[in-house]
């Protein structure tokens, strides 16, 4: 026989000894534990008429045998925790203000005095920024004194009107001169109304050239200084001569998935939804409540923009600032849950190891969700239980384990 056709043969007797011992595990499984384990998934995707038989139970027959004389696997436990669970949104949001003002002239003039220093906080009323208001106010007086002409003239227009209707009643006057005097009041009265009117009108033009804060809140950088000339209708970065933000009360706008929209809307009737918002890079944390839900949902990402009020009295929160939130919708009373590390997948689904005297037992979990570092479990598990947190990889069902010293001292801690 040639080299080639022996080459050939042995080939063909390796790949039916593979072949065997994916279809029959049970002839490999003493020489090799955890073998019908292994093959499991390529027999499940191989299928055919030779399905493997049905292997004996872990705790007898030789590949129970085989597992028991495995060393132990050193893993890390933990108990399963069962009791009240608060429900929480993590996410990030950017600080932003209720109301942001931007400071602008309503008039031309030149900029005479600036009464607070850049980034002042500053209340609803307080005087910022002073205009040369010398023009307007020499227009006032003229008007001013105009008012007391057209007084004067409106008096004797009345005299005269007086006279003449009585020397009309007399018959020393004709009509035409108490008419004429009549109109010469209505006109006189006109005449000062106009003027009355013009006083109003440059009164409300000389409150232009002092600008108040229309909000409580901090100024910030003032684009121009005294001496300055600024002008209306100027869409510039100098026509804004400064812009107050409102820091207290202040949003954090953030966003959630829209499978958390129900649970949110309920929280909010319920007058729940605490929310904590912690600037990044800062130790401090602000308290506030959801105030705002955005009234549609982002069809590109799937999510909505929430905003929380806070009321800020600290100053903890800045405007722009970024900030890791948490959001408390409730507490569940009765919740079971393991360390995340615990949780293990495979083809039947998630599974845990549990540990019973010494022995590690897989058990199929289902999960519901994930929150500090631990699933919640829905079904599998009880509360109290011992599971295997660190080391399941190289577990299989009814291997031995060594519990790490460090495992035990925690778990007898907790």
């Amino acid at each position: 026989m040639s080299t080639r056709t022996k080459g050939l043969s042995l080939a063909a007797l390796a790949a039916a000894g593979m072949i065997a011992g994916v279809y029959w595990p049970s002839t490999f499984e003493s020489a090799f534990p955890g073998w019908t384990d292994r093959t499991a998934s390529l027999r499940s995707a191989l299928g055919g008429s030779n399905p493997a038989p049905k292997e004996a139970p872990a705790s007898s027959g030789p590949r129970a045998n085989a597992i028991a004389a495995r060393p132990p696997v050193p893993v890390n436990i933990d108990t399963v925790q069962r009791g009240p669970m608060a429900v929480r949104l993590d996410a990030v949001g950017v600080v932003q203000p209720v109301a942001s003002v931007a400071l602008k002239t309503r008039i031309d003039a030149q900029i005479e005095k600036i009464f607070v220093g850049d980034g002042a906080q500053v209340k609803a009323g307080d005087v910022l920024v002073k205009l040369d208001s010398r023009q307007i106010e020499a227009q006032i007086k003229q008007t001013e004194a105009n008012i007391a002409k057209d007084q004067a003239a409106l008096e004797q227009a009345q005299r005269d009107a007086v006279r003449s209707s009585d020397l009309f009643g007399r018959g020393a006057g004709t009509q035409t001169k108490a008419d004429d005097a009549q109109t010469q009041v209505a006109a006189t009265k006109a005449s000062l109304a106009a003027d009355q009117a013009l006083l109003d009108n440059q009164k409300v033009q000389l409150s232009w050239y002092t600008l108040v804060a229309p909000i409580t809140g901090r100024v910030g950088t003032f684009s121009a200084k005294a001496g300055n000339i600024v002008r209306s209708g100027d869409n510039t970065a100098t026509g804004v001569i400064a812009t107050i933000v409102q820091t207290s009360p202040i949003y954090v706008a953030f966003s959630i998935p829209q499978t958390a929209l129900s649970d949110v809307r309920e929280a909010i009737a319920a007058g729940r939804g605490e929310v904590r918002a912690t600037p990044q890079g800062g130790k401090l944390t602000a308290v506030g409540k959801i105030s705002v839900l955005d009234n549609t949902i982002d069809v590109a990402t799937g999510t909505i923009m929430v905003r929380a009020l806070f009321d800020n009295a600290d100053d903890i929160l800045w405007p722009g600032q970024l900030c890791n939130v948490r959001v408390t919708l409730r507490t569940d009373a009765d919740v079971v849950s393991i360390p995340r590390t615990a949780t293990q997948s495979g083809q039947a689904g998630n599974f845990v190891f549990t540990v019973e005297n010494g022995i590690a037992r897989s058990r199929q979990v289902s999960v519901g969700r994930f929150q500090d570092g631990r699933d919640i479990i829905l079904d599998g598990l009880k509360g109290g239980e011992t599971v295997v947190s660190d080391g399941a990889l190289l577990l299989i069902d009814g291997s031995r384990v060594d519990i790490r010293k460090e495992s035990i001292e925690k778990k007898g801690a907790i």
